[in-house]
């Protein structure tokens, strides 16, 4: 049976990361160790028109993946898809897990798999070749005949049937052993038409960059976060299985940078410890990895952060959000500013670089509370302070407290992209005008200082990376022009959906 999965084009309005999608990459690996044939088709890098592949590649099932700012052009993929071929289409991803309805009822798209994908994947293409079996002429009507009842136990599923009914099965419960998972399918991509892992930061050959994932989950709770949608319940893997593909990246792939790309991996000192230790023991310690998202900042110890450095670790980020103590506890962050500030120095100390997220507009946000923002990361002094304006995701606690208490300004999922540089929701006294005005006044303040400029010039991969540095910091204080040119592109190629 042959299996395709496709990740739309996601335009953004700077020059950013582009690579490898790590969850389409594991439902390839699933895929093949099913014994199928698998395509991965990623639009931000295919010349292809999608409708040409797939008349070429004729598969009996596709899976689309989509968050909040993508799943416009997933359904405009869908759409294009059913002109050229009848086939069952299956959308996944955080957006759709929200609001599963909103994509379901779409006359192009037959079902969608809310939550984690591997296990209802699999058990979607094993339930379409059962019935391929016994099917002379397939037809997608047929497929989903509620008279035939195919879908009816499958969990975290819904969909709809050829009668036009949509149905809500029960959530499929989280994978427990995610040992059990192969490595994700790198060798379904197009590697050497990616970037690496922050581009902006290093000069790496992006393909012989990787990510890894080494647990799954997060036990807190924040108010602005879209993972406050996935499993409640933090699952890792264990430090020899880690190790393993590890190796199979350094050894078998030559990867030259490895980003790992947990929400919350040191949530278990012990176990990151023992996985720093096998690498070390191992002599992988060569090749330098990062932490892409971030780690908590309350378990960042010195003794941890020494154990990382001497296993290759040359970059961590901390979720800082903001400078206000009081806005700190509203958005359940459980931690405080001197806990961050112990954290960044234990990492500096150690010789590892920092990064610190910070959000500008949090719901509660004064002009005031926005500089302190601004101070505490000028106070902190990462390498690279990421500043956002905030973006109330559907899903997540600040969205339904915008919802009520505010306006949203977006008029459509795609005016969710991000790096736009453009406020989507003004509440009270926090007007879009004063949050842009922030958001500018932070990169200015932040990266504008001679002692930062000083320290930017020493680093050999600013002048690697001088030109794409030169269009980013343009377009973060000029990104109107941008943002028009982003809809013009988008509306150029657009069906109507």
């Amino acid at each position: 049976m042959r299996v395709l999965l496709i990740n739309p084009k996601f335009r953004l309005p700077i020059d950013t990361r582009t690579t490898p999608h790590l969850g389409l990459a594991y439902l390839g690996a699933v895929s093949e160790e099913a014994g199928y044939d698998v395509r991965i088709f990623d639009a931000d890098v295919e010349d292809q028109p999608v409708e040409d592949f797939v008349r070429e590649f004729r598969p009996h099932v596709v899976g689309i993946t989509a968050n909040t700012p993508q799943v416009m052009q997933a359904w405009r993929t869908a759409k294009r898809i059913k002109a050229v071929h009848d086939v069952p289409i299956v959308l996944g991803g955080p957006h759709v897990s929200v609001l599963p309805e909103e994509s379901a009822e779409k006359p192009y798209v037959d079902m969608v798999v809310r939550g984690e994908g591997e296990a209802t994947w699999l058990e979607i293409c094993q339930k379409v070749e059962d019935f391929l079996k016994d099917q002379p002429e397939f037809s997608t009507q047929a497929l989903m005949d509620p008279a035939k009842g195919i879908w009816d136990r499958v969990q975290g599923i819904t969909y709809k049937t050829s009668d036009g009914v949509i149905h809500t099965n029960p959530d499929r419960p989280a994978i427990r052993d995610l040992d059990s998972l192969p490595w994700p399918a790198y060798h379904l991509f197009k590697m050497e038409k990616y970037t690496n892992l922050q581009p902006a930061m290093d000069k790496v050959d992006g393909s012989r960059s990787f990510s890894i994932l080494t647990s799954r989950g997060c036990p807190y709770r924040c108010t602005f976060c879209s993972q406050s949608i996935m499993p409640i319940r933090w699952r890792a893997r264990s430090p020899e299985n880690v190790l393993e593909e590890w190796r199979h990246l350094v050894v078998d792939l030559g990867a030259e940078e490895i980003g790992v790309l947990d929400d919350s991996a040191n949530i278990r000192v012990d176990r990151l410890m023992r996985l720093a230790d096998l690498i070390i023991e191992n002599r992988l310690n060569h090749v330098p990895w990062i932490f892409v998202n971030g780690i908590r900042a309350n378990l960042a110890t010195r003794e941890l952060l020494f154990k990382l450095k001497q296993a290759g670790l040359k970059r961590t980020a901390f979720g800082v959000e903001t400078g206000d103590p009081e806005l700190l506890l509203t958005i359940d962050k459980r931690i405080d500013h001197d806990t961050i500030r112990e954290a960044f120095k234990n990492a500096k100390e150690v010789g590892l670089e920092t990064i610190g997220f910070f959000i500008i507009g949090l719901p509660g946000d004064t002009r005031e509370t926005m500089q302190k923002t601004i101070d505490f990361a000028i106070e902190l002094d990462p390498l690279i302070a990421n500043f956002s304006m905030m973006t109330p995701y559907p899903g997540t606690i600040v969205y339904e407290i915008i919802k009520r208490q505010g306006r949203l300004l977006v008029k459509n999922w795609e005016d969710y992209v991000f790096f736009d540089n453009r406020a989507r929701f003004e509440m009270g006294d926090l007007t879009a005008e004063l949050m842009e005005e922030m958001f500018r006044k932070a990169y200015r303040q932040f990266y504008w200082r001679p002692k930062y400029i000083w320290r930017a010039v020493r680093r050999r991969d600013f002048w690697l990376n001088f030109g794409r540095n030169v269009r980013l910091a343009y377009r973060t204080v000029f990104p109107r022009k941008e943002k028009d040119e982003l809809r013009r592109q988008i509306e150029a190629d657009a069906v109507p959906i």
